[in-house]
């Protein structure tokens, strides 16, 4: 029988302009982006709209921004009658598949990754840190130089596994800097330093995973609803104190994308259904099987579209 994943978009995927057309067009759109005006206490949506995008790109802005526009396309979505066997989010995207699954309420996602994000930003202070996408390297052979590096010099860490040929590494911006010269010995065809303003998905973010935790403390969590695909595991979980767990770890660990697809095929998913800005996820999802059907709706006219097919 056919299986569906909703999947939702992290950090990166990001437009000023982003979901416009759903908070215009379906009255349950509008009222989740004006849920997240609310909760926060300023117009978040004055800057999903306008921008400009160096404000929008702030990792403390990005964050409840994304979140925000996915569950206003959800919304319009499931408006629809479209419902999902299991959901799954990429890193930040995460808390939209929590939203999706009924763990958390909107409005308390909304304001916990607003904390995430600034705790994310803090936790570095600005330069010290760094990211870089690796393209073409095996992932035993870039963990092998990672830790050789990290031995060697300073920290630098597996970041994102997003599909074969595709990993993202994590550090001090030295540690990276080191992945970026010493690459191909370790297979890399290329290694592109990201523009990001922290080393997420390291063990520098530890200090960041601590006032999350205490942060997640007073958050009311439900069991799921739907399966969860945990980026910590690459497993379902269902549990409320699982998910708070996984949700701290989440910040310090590696986003096992990868892995979390092939795990949904295994279980029968053939559908995949990208709910959010941009296409970033469905062209990993291609790389990792070229087989599945993958639809991105991140505007009204693709969900007009899905409903013709």
């Amino acid at each position: 029988m056919s299986k569906t994943a909703f999947v939702f978009p992290g950090q990166g995927a990001q437009a000023v302009g982003m979901g416009k057309d759903a908070y215009e067009t379906f009255e349950r759109s509008r009222a989740i982006i004006e849920q997240a005006d609310e909760a926060l206490g300023f117009k978040l949506s004055d800057i999903i709209f306008e921008g400009p995008e160096e404000t929008l790109k702030l990792t403390a802005n990005t964050q409840p921004a994304l979140l925000t526009v996915s569950i206003a396309l959800l919304e319009a979505l499931e408006g629809r009658g479209l419902k999902a066997d299991y959901v799954a989010g990429h890193s930040l995207g995460e808390y939209s598949a929590l939203v999706a699954a009924g763990v958390l309420s909107f409005k308390d996602a909304v304001r916990t990754v607003r904390a995430r994000g600034l705790f994310m930003e803090q936790a570095v202070p600005n330069g010290q840190g760094a990211m870089a996408a690796v393209l073409g390297a095996e992932r035993e052979a870039l963990a092998a130089l990672c830790a050789q590096v990290s031995s060697e010099s300073t920290a630098v860490e597996l970041a994102n596994v997003n599909c074969p040929g595709q990993i993202v590494v994590s550090g001090t911006a030295a540690g990276v800097q080191t992945v970026v010269e010493r690459g191909k010995e370790a297979g890399a065809k290329r290694v592109i330093p990201l523009d990001v303003s922290g080393p997420f998905h390291s063990s520098l973010m530890k200090p960041a995973a601590e006032k999350l935790g205490d942060t997640l403390a007073s958050v009311e969590l439900q069991d799921a609803s739907i399966p969860v695909i945990a980026n910590v595991t690459a497993r379902e979980v269902t549990g409320a104190s699982d998910i708070r767990a996984l949700l701290v770890e989440q910040v310090y660990s590696p986003v096992l994308w990868e892995d979390s697809v092939r795990y949904l095929i295994e279980q029968g998913v053939d559908t995949f259904v990208e709910i959010g800005s941009g296409t970033v996820l469905a062209g990993l999802i291609k790389k990792i099987d070229k087989n599945v059907r993958v639809i991105s709706v991140n505007s009204i006219t693709a969900l007009d579209a899905l409903q013709v097919n």
